[in-house]
């Protein structure tokens, strides 16, 4: 992966990540209009020798940097609302899955077809693993362009279930059950850690979901 790939955001795999990223975008336009302004202003200011320098006040000026904020920030927070109701939305998801934030791995528990939990452990490091530190035992199959999902909880300490690639990131509370709603639009492994500090071995619990097709993920849940 190029250097670029690494310091920016990643690859969307859902909706939600992909209206991130057109914010973010959207947001670093204005962001930099705003630093260009400054910097004219303040070059503008230090190299005029016109300058009245005992002028006490300018209320034309104040009003303008004081409207001009104002401006951005309604065209920051217009975006930023939408996308924030969007990623809490509910929309007929097709089942629900239980992750529970243990000290320090996930288990998921699926009730919905029948009777199913499994823990998921972070694989040891060795040379055959390709995903260093971030592949696990049991992934957790899914199918793809449909509606899940998940109730998220903790047995001991508070965790966070994030997975970049999807915009996700909700905590694990203990005695507190969080839900999201995720959909994948493509097949593919999408990999996520825990992101809230959780103990010792906080960096070494990773998530990975596996999504394929339905026919797949049916197949797969026969075979468990």
């Amino acid at each position: 992966m190029s250097m670029w790939g690494q310091i920016m955001l990643q690859d969307a795999n859902s909706p939600i990540m992909e209206n991130m990223i057109m914010f973010y975008d959207f947001s670093m336009i204005i962001i930099v209009l705003v630093v260009a302004m400054i910097m004219y202003l303040l070059f503008f200011m230090l190299f005029n020798k016109l300058i009245d320098r005992f002028l006490l006040e300018g209320q034309m000026i104040e009003i303008i940097w004081t409207v001009i904020p104002i401006i951005f920030l309604i065209f920051l927070a217009i975006p930023s609302l939408k996308l924030l109701y969007l990623s809490d939305e509910i929309n007929n998801p097709i089942m629900s899955i239980k992750v529970l934030g243990h000290q320090w791995y996930w288990s998921y528990e699926f009730n919905d077809f029948k009777s199913i939990n499994f823990d998921s452990f972070m694989i040891k490091d060795d040379k055959n693993n390709l995903f260093r530190l971030l592949d696990v035992d049991n992934r957790l199959i899914l199918p793809f362009n449909y509606q899940i999902r998940f109730l998220i909880s903790s047995l001991d300490v508070i965790h966070s279930f994030t997975i970049p690639s999807l915009g996700s990131k909700v905590d694990a509370v203990p005695g507190r059950i969080n839900q999201i709603n995720l959909f994948m639009k493509r097949p593919g492994i999408y990999f996520g850690q825990c992101s809230e500090i959780c103990g010792v071995n906080h960096s070494f619990m990773p998530i990975v979901i596996e999504s394929t097709s339905l026919k797949n993920f049916i197949n797969w849940i026969n075979k468990i």
